[in-house]
């Protein structure tokens, strides 16, 4: 079981759906929904600095969409970047999209971090796929 899965989306919709098949399957102790980017990014600044002392954790599994106001997905991407979020190696990123054009997808291949994209909305399929890709060991 995962500690922490973070949804960031501005889709209250699909946030609902996603939070909801993920308490059902029973992947995660936590699942926190963020509604953009700016503050998932603020939130990961606390939780996965080197000297937290904060009671927030650093999520295991990260589930972004791409096309969202305030901060969009590449915009957080480069933030978490810039800021060294990603030093913790453990944070698997996995891009949600309801249009995936080709530019972004190919644009995506710029992030390590980002392992792959899905469409909106997850499936138990999804789900059980990004864990035994990426969390086998748990």
């Amino acid at each position: 079981m995962l500690d922490l899965i973070l949804l960031i989306d501005d889709d209250d919709t699909t946030n609902f759906l996603n939070k909801r098949l993920l308490e059902e399957m029973q992947v995660a102790k936590e699942i926190l929904v963020y509604n953009n980017g700016k503050d998932a990014i603020e939130y990961l600044s606390e939780a996965c600095a080197e000297n937290n002392t904060s009671d927030k954790i650093c999520p295991d599994l990260i589930f972004l969409d791409i096309k969202m106001p305030v901060m969009d997905g590449f915009s957080f991407l480069d933030e978490y970047q810039q800021r060294n979020l990603d030093s913790k190696d453990h944070v698997i990123i996995m891009m949600l999209t309801s249009s995936a054009s080709f530019y972004d997808l190919e644009r995506l291949k710029n992030y390590n971090r980002v392992k792959k994209h899905y469409s909106k909305t997850l499936t138990k399929h999804d789900v059980q796929e990004v864990l035994q890709q990426f969390f086998s060991n748990r």
